[in-house]
């Protein structure tokens, strides 16, 4: 098969590619990643020095890509299907590409702070961190409030690479960060987002590790 993707089914940056794969029924063939075996860090080091997944191997091209939104970026150019990942008109490619980097960057990276924080020992947390936290996810669900008044997806009518990023992010940060009654078309958009085929499938096969998730 000619792309190879180096994930885990756990990590929200690997579920991001994931939907973009299951959103265009793209052939893959899934590695699994446990940075806890040695066998299986000590491969995927060699692949990527780096150590973080999600990574794309394409044999047929001979390249390997890391990053979730340049692995979809590329799925867009090489791999398109019914689904337009990353629009061909410029300007709603640069929103595209703007509401990926706003929920990667301001919902997923301060999720992934308070995460991070309950699962440090005992004295080594840092709430002043995680209030920072706290404040910047309660921020972007203000934006997230206020841009959902006018559309269904996240840059409008159309699903596409920003929706892969958020689906995950905000999947996660409600857990952390439940979105209460004042933010209902977030809310609501998030169901959207987990009523769809690939994110109910992304969910599905990352249900066995939910057990490590600190509530």
């Amino acid at each position: 098969m000619t792309l190879t993707l180096f994930f885990h089914p756990f990590a929200s940056y690997c579920q991001k590619v994931l939907l973009a794969l299951y959103e265009n029924q793209t052939p893959f063939q899934g590695e699994l990643v446990d940075l806890s075996n040695e066998a299986s860090r000590t491969a995927f080091l060699k692949l990527w020095p780096i150590g973080k997944f999600p990574v794309l191997r394409d044999a047929a091209r001979e390249r390997l890509i890391p990053e979730s939104s340049i692995i979809i970026e590329y799925l867009a150019q090489y791999f398109p299907g019914s689904v337009e990942l990353v629009p061909e008109d410029p300007d709603r490619a640069r929103e595209t590409r703007l509401k990926d980097r706003f929920f990667d960057c301001h919902v997923a990276e301060p999720m992934a702070k308070i995460v991070t924080d309950r699962l440090r020992p005992s004295g080594q947390h840092d709430p002043f961190g995680v209030e920072q936290a706290k404040a910047a996810l309660l921020t972007a669900y203000g934006i997230i409030e206020r841009d959902m008044a006018r559309r269904t997806w996240a840059t409008g009518e159309s699903f596409s690479m920003a929706d892969c990023a958020a689906a995950p992010a905000l999947f996660y940060a409600d857990l952390v960060l439940p979105l209460t009654e004042a933010y209902p078309l977030t809310k609501a958009y998030l169901s959207r987002l987990v009523a769809r085929p690939s994110m109910a499938r992304v969910l599905e096969e990352a249900a066995p590790y939910f057990k490590l998730f600190p509530r």
